[in-house]
């Protein structure tokens, strides 16, 4: 580890020390936040439009404003240990936290497209150049490929602004289920690596299940190949060779979590989360597999699978865990989170199973269940996110 001025670095704004403060801080309210506007923008209470319209917002900001947060905070504070060199802190991760911010309020808005496509393009590609750089410096091969998923993130947005400039709806949704599918590939990826780790630590086990690299390539590829079926436009409509792919990753992650089960992680309020987060995850993939086969009569059951399930659970599990770590806590999240670590599933359960059944009680559920939970982390980690390590060290 690269050493550093323990008095300079002290003198930073505890919430510019790292990237998983200001990005979870942002992310999780934002993702409070935007739940609430979506709905009151379904019953009609809103008295603007935002730019490209509801329901262009909402896909987008989801995975883009939301999933881009959390995701530059992750791989911000991640590239730290992986690396040995400090993170970005200070003044350029404020500039880059504002950047998020900027493009956030300026696409809710309504703001004119001159202003909003360069910020929002701007932003991605920022992430991945500070990551680049950085496992550049000490030629870390085996993390490029999270640079080359950012890279590809980045893509999707440019594809999502290429429809929103055009007022082309299908363009934007095939930019945004991209993203979307691209995400899922990041999480099979990052979580291919935490989850056993994690599980063994947590559990005090004497060995790590081993990984299997071609079961964990083939689902990294698979997955950035269905995004670019989503991407291309090829995604949006039945296709059986499609439902193969789906079928593989689904059964692929499932295979995944089936060697790293072990019985004591429902004993841990940090692990079980995990492990059913990426339940979803394969879940997903099997929905969309069925819908391709004509089984299921709307993909948007799996794309929520996807977004609220796998997304929603395995960021707050996520978030819940490296905020007590890297703010030199001990790994035991307040009793409250077991609570919100049950509304997210709860909420995904509605979105996915109970909304053909219920309707917009089943929406409603959905969102008050994700609301309750990302309100419950900002209770109680808010402040822990904006204070010093309790250790003193920097970070």
């Amino acid at each position: 580890m690269q050493l550093l001025d323990a008095s300079r670095e002290l003198a930073i704004r505890p919430i510019w020390r790292l990237g998983f403060r200001p990005f979870f801080l942002f992310g999780t309210a934002f993702a409070l936040l935007a739940v609430l506007i979506w709905l009151a923008a379904l019953e009609g209470n809103a008295a603007w439009q935002p730019a490209g319209g509801w329901l262009a917002w909402h896909r987008h900001e989801m995975v883009f404003g939301f999933g881009g947060a959390i995701i530059a905070g992750f791989l911000l504070t991640a590239v730290q240990n992986w690396t040995g060199n400090p993170g970005l802190r200070g003044r350029s991760l404020a500039l880059l936290a504002m950047l998020w911010l900027a493009a956030r309020v300026a696409w809710l808005m309504g703001a004119p497209l001159m202003l909003v496509i360069p910020l929002e393009l701007a932003f991605l590609p920022a992430v991945a150049f500070v990551m680049g750089r950085s496992l550049w410096r000490v030629r870390q091969r085996g993390n490029y490929p999270v640079v080359v998923v950012l890279s590809l993130l980045a893509a999707a947005d440019a594809l999502v602004l290429w429809g929103l400039a055009f007022g082309d709806a299908a363009v934007q949704r095939q930019g945004v289920l991209a993203a979307l599918w691209l995400v899922a590939a990041l999480m099979g990826l990052i979580g291919g690596r935490v989850i056993p780790f994690f599980t063994q630590r947590g559990l005090g086990r004497v060995q790590q299940v081993k990984a299997w690299p071609w079961l964990d390539w083939s689902m990294l590829v698979g997955g950035v190949l269905l995004a670019v079926s989503f991407a291309s436009g090829l995604g949006l409509r039945p296709n059986p060779w499609l439902a193969g792919l789906c079928l593989l990753l689904g059964l692929g992650n499932l295979l995944r979590l089936a060697r790293w089960y072990d019985a004591g992680i429902w004993k841990v309020t940090l692990l079980w989360p995990l492990h059913l987060a990426f339940a979803w995850l394969a879940l997903a993939p099997l929905g969309l597999a069925a819908w391709h086969l004509g089984f299921l009569a709307n993909p948007s059951l799996a794309q929520h699978a996807l977004g609220v399930g796998a997304m929603g659970g395995l960021i707050l599990a996520m978030i819940a865990r490296v905020s007590l770590g890297h703010s030199g806590r001990p790994l035991e999240p307040p009793r409250a989170m077991r609570g919100a670590f049950v509304l997210i599933n709860l909420g995904a359960a509605a979105r996915v199973l109970l909304l053909p059944i219920a309707g917009n009680t089943a929406l409603w559920l959905a969102a008050i269940c994700w609301a309750a939970a990302f309100a419950l982390f900002l209770r109680h980690y808010a402040v822990l996110l904006c204070t010093p390590r309790v250790d003193g060290r920097p970070g």
